[in-house]
C-alpha cells in the first residue's frame, strides 16, 4: 500500500505532462511567444504565476508549452533507439559468432561513452537542429537496448519451445517473429521509461548549448540558456523550467524503477 501511494505523485505529474503536451491550452490561455516589454522580469504574482522573462513573456505559459518540445524530442529519440536497439540486439544474438562478437564489442565501446558526449560527437558530424538532436540522442541510447536484447536472445534461442519449433521444421524467420522477438521484449518497456528521462535530460542539455530548437521556441533547455544571463535579477526565469526538467526525470525514473521491480518479481 505504501509503495503504491509513493507512485501517486509521479504518476499524477506524468498525467499533467501528457495534458501539457496534448492540450496545453487547457492549462494556460497565454501565448508563450507574446512579449510585453512593460512586464519584463516581473516576479511571480497574480498576473504571472511563474513571473515573466526578460522579454515580458509569461514563464508559466512557456513551461507548459515547452513540455511539448522537450518530451517530443525525448519520446521520438527513445522510440528510434528502441527500434534500432531491438533489431541490432536480435541480429547479434542470432548471428554467427564472429558477427556477434563484432557487434557486441561495438555496443561495449559505445556504452563506455557518456550519452551526452556521444550525442555531441554525432551532432558535430550532422550539425545542429531538432532532427539531428533526435538522431544524436537515439544513437547514444541504442547500445543500452541492444545489449539487453542480445542477452535475452541468447536465453530464448535455447529455450525448449524454440528448439521444438526448429524440430517441427518452422522457418528461421517464423521462429524469430513468433517465438524469439515476443519473448525478448519483456524488459524493454521498463528500460524505455527510464531511458525517456535520460533522453529528456540530453535534449535539454543540447538545447541549452544551442543545438536544438532555437529561440523564441518554448523549450526547457533553451529557456534555461536564455535565463542564465538574468539569474541575479530574475531567478524565476531559470527556476521553473529547471524544476520541470527535474520533476519529469524523477517521475519517469520512479515509475520506471517500480516497473522494473514488478518485472523482476520483487514487488506485488
Amino acid at each position: 500500500m505504501t509503495s503504491s501511494r509513493s507512485l501517486l505523485a509521479p504518476a499524477a505529474f506524468l498525467v499533467l505532462l501528457a495534458v501539457a503536451v496534448a492540450a496545453p491550452g487547457l492549462l494556460t490561455g497565454v501565448d508563450p511567444l507574446a512579449a510585453d516589454p512593460v512586464s519584463a522580469l516581473a516576479p511571480p504574482g497574480g498576473a504571472h504565476w511563474f513571473g515573466s522573462d526578460h522579454l515580458g513573456r509569461d514563464v508559466l505559459s512557456r513551461v507548459v508549452y515547452g513540455a511539448r518540445h522537450s518530451l517530443s524530442i525525448g519520446v521520438t529519440a527513445t522510440a528510434l533507439a528502441v527500434a534500432a536497439g531491438v533489431l541490432l540486439g536480435l541480429a547479434a544474438g542470432l548471428s554467427p559468432k564472429w558477427l556477434d562478437e563484432a557487434l557486441a564489442r561495438s555496443f561495449d565501446v559505445l556504452s563506455t561513452l557518456p550519452e551526452l558526449l556521444l550525442a555531441l560527437l554525432v551532432i558535430a558530424v550532422t550539425g545542429p537542429g531538432t532532427g539531428n538532436v533526435i538522431f544524436a540522442i537515439a544513437v547514444a541510447q541504442v547500445p543500452n537496448y541492444a545489449r539487453v536484447v542480445r542477452a535475452q536472445t541468447f536465453v530464448v534461442r535455447h529455450a525448449g519451445y524454440v528448439e521444438q519449433a526448429v524440430t517441427f521444421g518452422r522457418s528461421r524467420a517464423a521462429i524469430t517473429a513468433g517465438h524469439v522477438l515476443p519473448n525478448v521484449l519483456g524488459p524493454i518497456p521498463v528500460l524505455a521509461t527510464i531511458g525517456l528521462g535520460q533522453a529528456v535530460i540530453a535534449a535539454s542539455g543540447l538545447s541549452f548549448l544551442g543545438m536544438g530548437p532555437q529561440p523564441p521556441a518554448a523549450e526547457w533547455g533553451a529557456m534555461l540558456s536564455e535565463a542564465r544571463n538574468y539569474l541575479r535579477v530574475a531567478w524565476w526565469e531559470a527556476l521553473f523550467p529547471g524544476v520541470a526538467i527535474t520533476l519529469t526525470v524523477v517521475s519517469l525514473t520512479v515509475v520506471g524503477r517500480r516497473l522494473q521491480r514488478r518485472f523482476e518479481g520483487r514487488t506485488p
